[in-house]
């Protein structure tokens, strides 16, 4: 991993000791204000541009060299310049990564990545072409000022000709290239003639290229940055912009190793789940699911029992992770065992599962609501612990079922609380949900229970006989704007079951 301080002070001490071997250190005392070095003082050069918005970009192209070299009387002025300019770099690249290393997720680092690399390039678009190596994560292209549609036409070039292929491919034969500049691509006689295409459809004369290597994972991909005109980074910049890709490829490992252990564990855990809901009579089920990313315990159940009954469950273990997912399996499964004994008792299961719960994880307590239902009477019996109350939905009325307040299982002694029985009108649906739904909100308990309560109540009418529908839109409703992302940390389980 980069050190961006210690770079600093390298160069620092690199520009310095240059002053000292030239002689010119005694005359920038005898000046220095205070007793300090008056190269310290030095102008501090502009930022690159793109990171400060009030600083103009510097032209892209090399600066030509002088014929001669500088007179000794300015040494010391080149030197100071030198040491500012690297002062000034170092520290926009410190910033960078601070920036980057505060990013949390795949997408958003990939889009600071092109943002950052854009700044330090002085482009103003780009591309980065994700493909890690020993199956990581999957294959991706995220671009920055470019459509969909133009990331479409770019993949339709030819590989071997873009030069993120010549960089994740390489030339039979020979090393892979550690960067690729192409100043001025329509000039080139040897350029492919679809890529000549397509730059001119997509307007862009010049692109610069560098690879994304981690340490210990390996390939990772490669980030394009294109230009209107033809042009070329400076060496300056060329350098700063190396640097940060390889520190943004170390963190781009990282994230996608997190990625990774988040995928597994969800799918591990919608494995325990149902992998489909039951045919009963009289009534029609739908369910949602959604994984944290540390992975929850949230878990549903609906499981048909004699004489045409059928029983609905929700609950939820303290809690995250590994741990909390095959405790959550565990007691789903106990669960399932005690309705099938005596599900016409919900009161009984939870005791039950109390029972067990405290006897073999003493340390770990969960919420649980189970519901008794025989559609063929449209009856319901049902009880809970320490879980939210379900909520009706129907034509003529919206309102949370009063439940008696119970504490959550494995917090007392001995649990029980009596049932509730309710009678759901034809075509009405009830909703069973967990309290990620509420907590993903962000709003307090009781201003959460409202937007619920809002949601259920603006289910249009031409949906209300659709338990699929109802659970979209109340889940649309209640966590918009992406609330229900993986980003989110709660797990959020709706079971939706409306009876004819």
């Amino acid at each position: 991993m980069l050190d961006i301080p210690l770079l600093v002070r390298v160069h620092v001490d690199a520009l310095i000791a240059a002053q000292n071997d030239m002689g010119v250190c005694d005359a920038i005392e005898q000046n220095a204000p205070a007793g300090k070095l008056a190269i310290m003082s030095a102008p501090h050069v502009p930022k690159v541009a793109g990171i400060d918005p009030l600083v103009p970009p510097p032209a892209h192209t090399v600066a030509p060299h002088p014929s001669t070299p500088a007179p000794p009387a300015a040494a010391g002025a080149v030197l100071q310049d030198r040491l500012a300019g690297w002062v000034s770099d170092l520290t926009t690249l410190h910033e960078l990564t601070e920036r980057l290393v505060r990013t949390r997720s795949l997408g958003t680092a990939l889009d600071e990545l092109l943002r950052a690399g854009a700044a330090l390039l002085g482009a103003r678009r780009g591309l980065v072409v994700l493909e890690p190596a020993g199956g990581l994560g999957p294959a991706t292209t995220v671009g920055l000022g470019l459509a969909h549609a133009d990331l479409g036409h770019i993949e339709t070039v030819p590989r071997g000709s873009t030069s993120y292929g010549r960089l994740l491919d390489g030339i039979p034969g020979s090393p892979r290239p550690s960067e690729i500049a192409h100043p001025d691509l329509l000039g080139e006689p040897e350029l492919d003639p679809r890529h000549r295409e397509v730059a001119a459809r997509l307007g862009y004369a010049a692109s610069y290229a560098l690879p994304l290597a981690a340490e210990a994972a390996g390939r990772l991909g490669a980030a394009v940055w294109l230009y209107d005109e033809p042009a070329e980074p400076e060496e300056r910049r060329r350098h700063v912009a190396g640097l940060y890709a390889r520190y943004a490829a170390e963190h781009l490992a990282r994230l996608l190793e997190l990625e990774q252990a988040r995928s597994q564990v969800a799918t591990v855990a919608e494995e325990l789940l149902p992998s489909r809901l039951p045919r009963v009579a009289g009534v029609r089920l739908a369910a949602r699911h959604r994984t944290g990313p540390r992975g929850g315990g949230d878990w549903y159940d609906a499981l048909p029992l004699p004489e045409g009954a059928l029983g609905l469950a929700v609950g939820s273990v303290s809690g995250s992770g590994p741990t909390a997912v095959a405790a959550m399996g565990r007691l789903r499964a106990s669960l399932r065992a005690y309705a099938v004994m005596e599900g016409e008792d919900p009161v009984a299961v939870l005791s039950d599962l109390e029972l067990l719960l405290r006897l073999t994880e003493p340390a770990r307590s969960a919420t649980a609501l189970f519901a008794y239902c025989e559609p063929a009477r449209r009856k319901i019996v049902l009880a809970g612990a320490g879980h939210s109350p379900p909520l009706i939905v129907g034509e003529r009325r919206t309102e949370y079922v009063e439940t008696s307040l119970s504490a959550p299982l494995g917090m007392l002694s001995c649990w029980e609380a009596p049932s509730v029985e309710l009678v759901p009108a034809p075509g009405e649906t009830v909703l069973l949900y967990t309290d990620g739904l509420l907590q993903r909100t962000g709003d307090p308990m009781d201003r959460a229970f409202a937007r619920l309560h809002a949601a259920a109540a603006s289910v249009p009418r031409a949906d209300r006989d659709d338990p699929e529908a109802i659970t979209d839109h109340v889940l649309r409703t209640v966590l918009p704007d992406g609330a229900d992302s993986a980003d989110s940390s709660d797990d959020v389980v709706l079971l939706a079951a409306r009876f004819d």
